[in-house]
């Protein structure tokens, strides 16, 4: 681990985003060309302290998956990327996908999207990046790990991640997860990890192997779901899918499907803006 250029480098990068560029309000009063440590550390999710500790070279050697938060914070390009866990001691993944890092162009897609609701999704459903909006919207879910890093091992073992959908809307839900799982291992033929992954599932949910068992298939392009969020309640939210040419991730774009539904959004954001500005962002390590 090169402590002193890990250092350097991610100064570097720090001082080159613009908050503009990442969802955040420069403001007439600031005085920082690019992003706040605290910034960096509120889209990574990791304590300010640590990014500070990095920062002086004085940090622990950091975790392939903490690299991989600080790669989609800082809007690393994928050769940043690689070189960011050289410099850590790492070997850069052998692929995004299989990694569970975003690509960087769709992060940035993310950025573009500003307050609408977005997250960048690997083939068999583990969330890879959010942006701030889907982070107020649904929570963060992209510190998973193990078989719960998907969220259709979630839905079929964790009753909570149902509760958060309408009730009316579950086997609808359920039945697409399954079928759109199966086109996905249908295209990784010959992957043992992926099918022991299936086994695993039929083994812990007898509802997701009586849906198995009817070998249904259907990619996940567009869907309507009904969203029950703490703060805000009910929203009704149209989902599209737009998927990189080797479908190994995707962008999920979430919109309001209902003059309701878009004000109840509003005042998400709104609530989401007044805790940042307040400092209610004291994510811990990971």
């Amino acid at each position: 681990m090169e402590r002193d250029q890990l250092a350097d480098f991610l100064r570097r990068r720090r001082g080159a985003i613009r908050p503009a560029e990442v969802g955040i309000a420069e403001g007439p009063r600031r005085r920082t060309a690019g992003l706040r440590r605290e910034e960096v550390a509120m889209l990574a999710g990791m304590s300010v302290d640590y990014v500070v500790r990095l920062e002086q070279g004085r940090s622990s050697q950091p975790s392939p998956q903490l690299l991989g938060a600080l790669a989609r914070a800082l809007r690393l390009t994928d050769d940043e990327r690689d070189h960011l866990f050289h410099l850590a001691g790492h070997q850069p993944p052998p692929g995004a996908s299989v990694a569970g890092l975003a690509r960087a162009g769709l992060v940035r897609m993310l950025d573009l999207l500003g307050d609408t609701p977005a997250m960048v999704v690997s083939d068999l459903g583990e969330v890879l990046a959010q942006n701030r909006m889907s982070l107020l919207l649904a929570g963060d879910h992209t510190g998973f790990s193990g078989d719960r890093r998907y969220l259709v091992y979630r839905w079929f073992t964790d009753p909570a991640v149902r509760a958060a959908g309408a009730p009316e809307e579950g086997e609808h839900q359920a039945r697409q997860l399954v079928a759109d799982l199966r086109a996905a291992v249908g295209r990784r033929s010959g992957d043992h990890a992926v099918a022991r992954l299936v086994g695993r599932l039929r083994a812990a949910s007898p509802d997701f192997d009586r849906l198995w068992s009817e070998h249904e298939v259907a990619v996940r392009r567009a869907d309507r779901k009904t969203l029950l969020n703490p703060r805000v309640g009910r929203l009704v939210m149209d989902c599209e899918t737009l998927v990189t040419p080797d479908h190994g991730q995707l962008l999920l774009v979430l919109t309001p499907a209902d003059a309701e539904t878009r004000e109840r959004l509003d005042l998400l954001r709104v609530l989401g803006v007044e805790e940042f500005t307040t400092g209610g962002s004291g994510t811990p390590e990971r």
